[in-house]
């Protein structure tokens, strides 16, 4: 899968969970979902549910520990999508 594909998809896993459409608007790889997205940390686990569901993964608490922004994100699902392959 591309990683176009998957920042894609990841956007619109994120976005019913976002406060703030203008740092959405404006996502980048460096985009923190706490600090820019204003994303709780209660949504964040809600997110990380989706991801699994949408990309057919699972994420461990270790990796799930490291999605803190998009840049990480996108590699954890690129880790796993390895993995399972």
């Amino acid at each position: 899968m591309e990683r176009e594909e998957m920042l894609t998809k990841l956007k619109a896993i994120i976005k019913p969970y976002v406060k703030n459409e203008e740092a959405l608007s404006n996502l980048t790889e460096n985009t923190s979902f706490i600090n820019d997205l204003n994303i709780n940390s209660a949504n964040l686990v809600d997110v990380i549910l989706d991801v699994e569901e949408v990309f057919d993964i699972e994420i461990d608490n270790h990796s799930m520990e490291k999605m803190t922004n998009v840049k990480a994100a996108l590699a954890v699902i690129e880790e796993k999508l390895a993995e399972n392959k």
